[in-house]
């Protein structure tokens, strides 16, 4: 059964259980009230009525009690009086109307109620005090217009009962459709998501309950999507770093595999020899690199690295003086410009960070060129900048620039003997770190790399 159904017998089962729990008590309390009010204007009339026969009694010297029955006759005025029954003792001196019960009296005063052939009476039943023996007075009254009032009020509640049920539950219906309906909006979004419809959504008009569940499951769908997109991205570069490793490996494995087929087959002189040896020494050579830097890339995403604190400005300072003779054979001036600032870091990895972006602004020269690392304290932060007057890159390169085995330039970068993993790593080095590294580059106008790391407050 439907959620929808259940809520719809429930309410159906509350309403027709309050409507006739509430109409019972409602007609039965109306019936007690009129019935006590019935019998205590009939016990008045009957007092009253008493009264005046003990009265004439009294007058009545001649005690023929024909005085008595003229003002019983003449007193039965009301038309709930269907009986009055006078005796003296088992003597019947007045009779009228229909037939009156007869019991024994056991006190002056007494009534009762009871049926018969279908109708209702009260009976009251009293004693009229004479110098003889005592006068009995029984007067009967029908009551059945209150029970028949209560059999028409109960039909004519039957009626509206049944016509508020009907009215009720085509309410309750339509109320259990419009509360459920979200929910079931969020079922075939849930549906449509399961079938691949990554675009499907609630999007709740109402933020009550249900509508805040809608939100929620719209917000999950939010992140599912951006995971299964994420996912998706992560298989595609996965396929790009497996193609490009694969032409990696094809280049210098072509190149090995000729030289090395040439001299096996062929004779070479002493300096033919030497240059394809050569060239099978400088090939292995780059698939080492490009192996070693793979299992650095593994290893760094497996381990954990242990931070200690180092001055940046001194570090910096440090590789700047121990690289200069070599830029400087180059044409190269590399000058630095830093502050002190004390930040956590795993000092041999970050001084490779710092090496590889040197040696990719290096390679951006070509003849002679300034090269300038800034080092400063920027709110808890120490940003260190590499400048160069290189030949800058494209807008659409920085984008990809960090991706394994992208090139800028590929025929320069692999004759200077690159892989394309050099700032792939320093980016995962940097990630470990807990900052971030940005560029900025022109073409023709060089390249600003940036790196941001936050530092120790003393």
């Amino acid at each position: 059964m439907r959620f929808r159904q259940k809520m719809l017998l429930v309410m159906v089962w509350l309403l027709t259980l309050s409507y006739g729990v509430g109409g019972v008590l409602l007609i039965r309390q109306n019936f007690k009230s009129t019935l006590s009010q019935i019998k205590r204007t009939s016990n008045e009339s009957y007092e009253m009525i008493l009264q005046s026969v003990q009265l004439v009694n009294f007058v009545d010297i001649q005690q023929d009690f024909s005085s008595i029955s003229n003002t019983l006759e003449k007193m039965k005025t009301s038309e709930s009086i269907v009986g009055i029954k006078l005796l003296r003792g088992d003597t019947v001196l007045y009779q009228t109307g229909e037939t009156i019960t007869d019991y024994e009296s056991r006190s002056d005063f007494e009534s009762m109620m009871f049926t018969r052939d279908g109708k209702n009476y009260y009976q009251i039943c009293g004693s009229v005090n004479t110098d003889n023996k005592p006068l009995q007075l029984v007067i009967l009254y029908d009551i059945s217009p209150i029970y028949a009032a209560r059999d028409s009020q109960v039909r004519t509640y039957h009626q509206i009962f049944l016509l508020l049920i009907v009215i009720g539950g085509f309410t309750a219906w339509i109320a259990t459709y419009l509360m459920t309906k979200p929910l079931a909006k969020v079922s075939r979004t849930a549906r449509a998501l399961a079938s691949g419809d990554l675009d499907a959504r609630v999007n709740p008009k109402v933020m009550d309950e249900i509508g805040q569940i809608g939100s929620d499951f719209d917000n999950m769908a939010d992140r599912l999507s951006d995971n299964i997109n994420e996912l998706k991205l992560t298989m595609e570069h996965q396929d790009q770093f497996m193609g490009s490793f694969a032409h990696e490996l094809k280049t210098p494995m072509t190149s090995i595999i000729g030289y090395a087929d040439l001299l096996r087959s062929q004779s070479l002189t002493g300096e033919e020899a030497q240059e394809a040896a050569n060239y099978i020494f400088s090939e292995g050579k780059r698939l080492e690199s490009l192996s070693l830097k793979l299992l650095d890339l593994l290893m760094m995403k497996k381990e954990s690295i242990k931070l200690i604190p180092t001055d940046m400005k001194q570090m910096i300072d440090n590789l700047s003086l121990h690289l200069q003779p070599v830029y400087t054979k180059r044409g190269i001036m590399l000058q630095s410009r830093c502050e002190h600032g004390i930040c956590l870091v795993e000092p041999d990895l970050f001084s490779s960070v710092l090496t590889n972006l040197l040696d990719n602004a290096r390679k951006a020269i070509d003849n002679g060129g300034n090269i300038m690392i800034v080092g400063e304290s920027i709110q808890g932060y120490y940003r260190i900048r590499v400048f160069d007057n290189g030949r800058g890159m494209p807008e659409e390169a920085i984008k990809h620039i960090t991706e394994a085995f992208y090139r800028v330039d590929k025929s320069r970068s692999r004759a200077q003997g690159g892989a394309g993993l050099g700032l792939t790593l320093c980016k995962e080095v940097i990630q470990l770190h807990g900052g971030t590294i940005a560029f900025a580059s022109r073409e023709g106008n060089g390249t600003c790399v940036t790196v941001t790391i936050k530092e120790m407050t003393l």
